[in-house]
């Protein structure tokens, strides 16, 4: 079978390869509306797509590594999608011994979260920071909203620059936007009649798609990187639209005194358990509530309120996530800390006198305290 008839053998939503028989196996499609060419997009994406029905299929986490193997075997440049939002979580750990010495550029996505008043060179400073801080060797780092349409001439500029005459291998985690991202290219740079499948639900795209440039090379959409601890990943389905933010996030100031508790929704509580009395900005989708209480009502509160007041989720829902653990931080005086929790957003500990603060979250979602952002 030629590259171009594989190609159409592949859902152009999710780049699954087509199949009639097992409806529950990715990349099914009623044989009766395959087309004589072999064109069809899958079942799983039509719905997505036109009636924003998601439905999961078994696809192995060795299976993403084995497609990220093939990178350190071409000559590419690798454009790796990060979500400001969740920075630390959508970075893909010892990537670099996955792509081998191909040059690796940063694309920031999501800038349109960020309130406008923030300066994009400060935070582009940050990111490139960051991104050294956690292991990412990159050769130059891009802030962009594809959503937007942000940053994207200045992207496609730094692709050509880097590329040469080379492949692009796009990575990220899932819910960074590649989807989108790669979607705006192909109308604009393409020639693809199909774009990807884009929805807020994780592990849209399952296989490797190829995407034809018009100077004859290609890109390469490679599946999301799945990272359980992200609050996202274990999150019900539903509760998406509430966790991750749409619009540009509407920061929230809270003045707090020591042994005050801060809870978001029933996903997360903050603690404020010592400290001179200080305020904390909270940058959450703005469809999050948060709930002020004291911390020694804390835990009746939410033994009682858990999916009524303090909801979504759930009762159901809550009583299905993992067992809560608790996470202590320390803020040094004169320090400027976020404690950003992986999936959810993060709070901005804007005193500097110090504080002692502590998160409770479902047990394996990933909470860091780091630099502040903003």
């Amino acid at each position: 079978m030629t590259s171009e008839s594989a190609d159409k053998r592949r859902c152009p939503g999710c780049g699954a390869e087509l199949q009639t028989e097992d409806p529950s196996r990715p990349g099914y499609v009623p044989a009766e509306t395959l087309g004589e060419d072999g064109r069809a997009v899958c079942r799983r994406c039509f719905r997505m797509k036109h009636y924003n029905e998601f439905s999961s299929v078994a696809v192995d986490d060795d299976v993403f590594l084995q497609m990220l193997g093939r990178i350190a075997h071409t000559d590419c440049l690798v454009v790796h999608i990060v979500d400001i939002f969740d920075f630390e979580g959508s970075i893909i750990g010892g990537l670099r011994r996955f792509i081998g010495r191909n040059p690796m550029l940063v694309a920031v996505n999501k800038l349109d979260l960020l309130p406008k008043s923030v300066n994009p060179s400060r935070i582009l400073h940050w990111v490139k920071r960051q991104a050294k801080e956690n292991g990412l060797k990159a050769v130059d780092a891009v802030l962009i909203s594809a959503k937007k349409n942000f940053g994207l001439d200045r992207l496609v500029e730094t692709i050509a620059r880097l590329r040469g005459s080379r492949d692009v291998y796009v990575v990220g985690a899932t819910n960074t936007g590649k989807s989108t991202l790669i979607n705006r290219l192909i109308r604009d740079y393409g020639d693809l009649e199909e774009e990807l499948t884009v929805s807020r639900y994780p592990g849209t795209t399952l296989d490797i798609i190829r995407i034809p440039l018009d100077d004859g090379r290609f890109i390469y959409d490679t599946p999301g990187i799945v990272y359980p601890y992200r609050y996202t990943e274990i999150a019900p389905k539903r509760n998406l639209k509430v966790l991750l933010p749409e619009k540009t996030i509407n920061p929230a100031v809270y003045q707090l005194r020591p042994e005050q508790t801060l809870f978001f929704a029933g996903f997360a509580r903050f603690d404020f358990a010592e400290g001179d009395p200080q305020s904390f900005t909270c940058y959450v989708s703005n469809a999050l509530r948060i709930h002020r209480t004291k911390l020694e009502r804390a835990d009746e509160l939410y033994a009682s309120q858990a999916g009524r007041l303090l909801a979504p989720p759930s009762p159901e829902e809550a009583a299905a996530l993992p067992e809560w653990t608790v996470h202590r931080f320390t803020i040094r005086p004169g320090e400027r800390k976020d404690v950003a929790i992986s999936g959810l957003g993060w709070i901005r500990v804007n005193g500097l006198t110090g504080a002692r603060v502590a998160v409770h979250l479902p047990k394996g979602v990933r909470v860091v305290l780091r630099d502040a952002l903003i």
